[in-house]
């Protein structure tokens, strides 16, 4: 097998229900399998690498035979999650629909923030937390301060 070229960064989940979490991230965020591994009992997922927004996630099923799951364990047995997996996106609006309609759940509205992102963060349905954003569209931001100012 030819080694897959893949960004210098790219998050590695565990996760209990490997396919469904596969099946989620394409509706969610429009994730393609670039490469999936099935444990020998058809259920689990061994590692599968997803494209996803010009990246890579990686995911495997928790495997228990094998003690602590080489360090890490799916959110929900772990306490929750650890780190946030973000995704910058040209429409935030729209990609934040899509990820609530797939079944994540929202942990922090979508919101313009001062910093000039519109922002908010979603747990996916295997506790995996998700922050979206875009930057705020200036002509928006401008019509959004106006507003503002009328109203004092």
């Amino acid at each position: 097998m030819a080694a897959e070229k893949r960004p210098p960064i790219s998050p590695y989940l565990t996760v209990r229900g490997g396919k469904a979490a596969i099946d989620f991230y394409k509706k969610a965020f429009g994730a393609k399998v670039a490469m999936l591994m099935m444990d020998d009992d058809k259920r689990r997922v061994m590692h599968v690498t997803l494209l996803l927004n010009g990246g890579t996630l990686m995911l495997s099923d928790a495997f228990d035979e094998f003690g602590d799951h080489g360090g890490t364990k799916p959110p929900p047995e772990a306490g929750g999650a650890s780190v946030t997996v973000h995704l910058e996106v040209p429409d935030v609006d729209r990609a934040w629909k899509k990820a609530v309609k797939a079944g994540a759940a929202v942990i922090m509205p979508l919101a313009d923030m001062f910093w000039g992102d519109r922002f908010g963060k979603l747990r996916d349905p295997f506790g995996h937390v998700w922050s979206l954003a875009a930057p705020v569209k200036k002509k928006a931001a401008r019509k959004k301060a106006a507003a503002k100012k009328k109203k004092r």
